[in-house]
């Protein structure tokens, strides 16, 4: 309790609003290990049970305080295969559940040690492809984002032999199209992805894949790992109108001009010199800011239905052990946006066939005398919002699924409706537990 918390920080706004690159830094070696010493080895690890993987932040950050980042990366992958993803992007569960937070608001540097664990294992070789014995069986995985990957790793482990299929052009789904590269530079996934290659997994890309499929004839398992492809639409009057977008059209298409794709003007999404929209409050609507400021826009403005939560620690209406429902700001918040709760979106507005503007409303929530969710009363005269590009980032929806044979499985958001790609992997690996206990079953028959 003595060494305060410090954090790497973020490039500076000037200097990571020009380009993609990831926003933030990392600290020496020395500042490192001191960060982790911070961990008290409580006697009861609240971070253990707070991170869908089990992750045991307690036992790599004593070894990482000791300068043994062989033994950190050694304990921390044996619950996490891809702990450069969750590294990057996980919102820190067990941070909100460190004992430090919970009395001075100032948790252990779990995420950021997490990730110089793992680079530090990839930089000094650490990481070494693995050759593993097969048991004759095969299993066909289909969606390669982080549920998808994270059951072909285990799977490959235990002798399976894995082919991971997906409509896109290359492997990490919503890691690869939908998180900016200022967050996750896809040169990690590729990384990873490719010593899964070396260790004996095949990948089929651009290949999309209906269960049942003749393609998936003669495996003895299928997992079904397909996300949440289908997102929150809104449709109000004015919604054909050109120049408005659901979040993943912008962000999967930016990420692909990144890597190399060309696109037609007609075709190309882009917030150059224009006043944006963001409609909804989350971390999709965030990277959604980010992006219009490096693609040049003249401003960004997101509302969100919902009330402005807490600006503060903790929510005092949602307390432990629930997670905090407070306010956050993102360094795409940061980077400049003005930001509105409690307004309802009513029509886009169109001139010549592009949206020019978004009349809104504020409105309020009262309770529901019959229980349930809240009563949305308006609050407020409506008025307009200039907006020439206007990003709907709602969510969204949790897939239907068929009844399925027996052999198939499903896991991460194509199971559950979309969540955190910690909870993705766990799902993921546990399907690949299912798969293998299934599989053996009908092998001793």
């Amino acid at each position: 309790m003595k060494i305060q918390r410090k954090e790497a920080g973020h490039r500076p706004i000037h200097d990571r609003i020009k380009d993609f690159s990831e926003v933030e830094q990392t600290l020496n070696s020395h500042d490192r290990k001191e960060q982790a010493s911070r961990c008290m080895d409580c006697g009861v690890p609240f971070c253990h049970w707070a991170c869908p993987l089990g992750n045991k932040p307690p036992e790599w950050n004593a070894a990482l305080a000791k300068g043994d980042w062989e033994r950190a990366y050694a304990v921390l992958s044996a619950t996490n295969d891809f702990p450069e993803f969750t590294g990057r992007v996980c919102p820190a569960l067990c941070e909100k559940s460190c004992v430090h937070n919970l009395t001075d608001y100032a948790p252990t540097t779990n995420r950021e040690n997490e990730a110089a664990i793992t680079e530090a294992a990839w930089r000094e070789f650490y990481i070494k492809p693995q050759k593993y014995e097969r048991n004759g069986m095969k299993v066909a995985v289909v969606g390669a984002g982080p549920a998808g990957l994270f059951a072909a790793n285990r799977l490959n482990r235990l002798g399976y032999s894995v082919t991971v299929f997906d409509k896109n052009e290359d492997a990490g789904g919503l890691l690869r199209y939908g998180i900016p590269n200022f967050k996750l530079n896809k040169a990690v996934i590729t990384r990873r992805t490719d010593l899964m290659k070396e260790e004996g997994i095949e990948f089929r890309f651009n290949e999309e894949i209906t269960v049942p499929s003749d393609k998936l004839a003669g495996y003895d398992a299928v997992i079904i790992a397909t996300g949440t492809p289908q997102a929150r639409d809104l449709n109000i009057p004015g919604r054909e109108a050109k120049g408005v977008h659901l979040a993943l059209e912008l962000l999967a298409q930016q990420n692909r001009v990144l890597a190399g794709t060309e696109f037609t003007a007609a075709d190309r999404i882009t917030a150059k010199g224009k006043d944006v929209l963001v409609i909804g409050g989350g971390d999709t609507g965030s990277d959604c800011i980010g992006t219009a400021h490096r693609q040049g826009c003249k401003s960004v403005t997101q509302i969100e239905i919902m009330p402005k939560p807490v600006d503060g620690p903790e929510d005092p209406q949602n307390p432990w052990p629930n997670y905090p429902r407070v306010l956050k700001t993102t360094t795409s918040h940061e980077e400049g946006c003005t930001r509105r709760w409690n307004i309802n979106t009513l029509e886009f507005i169109a001139k010549d066939g592009k949206v020019a503007g978004v009349k809104i409303q504020p409105i309020d929530w009262k309770p529901n005398p019959d229980g349930g969710r809240p009563i949305m009363v308006e609050a407020g005269e409506p008025e307009t919002i200039k907006a020439e590009l206007v990003l709907l980032a709602m969510g969204f929806l949790k897939p239907q699924h068929p009844e399925f044979p027996e052999n198939v499985f499903l896991c991460g958001d194509a199971a559950n409706g979309a969540s955190l790609v910690v909870r993705a992997m766990a799902s993921g690996r546990q399907a690949a537990y299912d798969v293998h206990k299934y599989c053996m079953a009908k092998a001793q028959k």
